[in-house]
């Protein structure tokens, strides 16, 4: 198989010329500012996602850390329940003081 290299050439036109710019400064730099502020804009939005997707894998692993955690705490509780009650039941009888 040959790779076919194809080559696409985009021309585009500054949409204001350097003799216009020379003429009126201040409406070329507010272009420039406003490019500035958009790509800035894309570009905030384009993390966010990434950090809302990052966050959410994070909460899964932390949930399934809790869940674990939960089902120790539930066999420790009733492991500690269950020799409470035989120490009591030992006490009762006078085997222990």
């Amino acid at each position: 198989m040959s790779e076919e290299k194809v080559e696409k050439k985009v021309s585009v036109g500054l949409p204001i010329s350097f003799s216009e710019f020379a003429k009126e400064p201040v409406k070329g730099v507010m272009f420039l500012c406003l490019v500035a502020v958009g790509y800035l804009y894309v570009d905030l939005k384009l993390n966010y996602n990434k950090q809302i997707d990052k966050q959410g894998i994070k909460i899964e692993s932390l949930e399934a850390k809790i869940d674990d955690l939960s089902n120790q705490l539930r066999k420790s509780d009733s492991l500690s329940s269950s020799a409470n009650s035989k120490i009591l039941l030992l006490e009762q009888l006078g085997k222990i003081k």
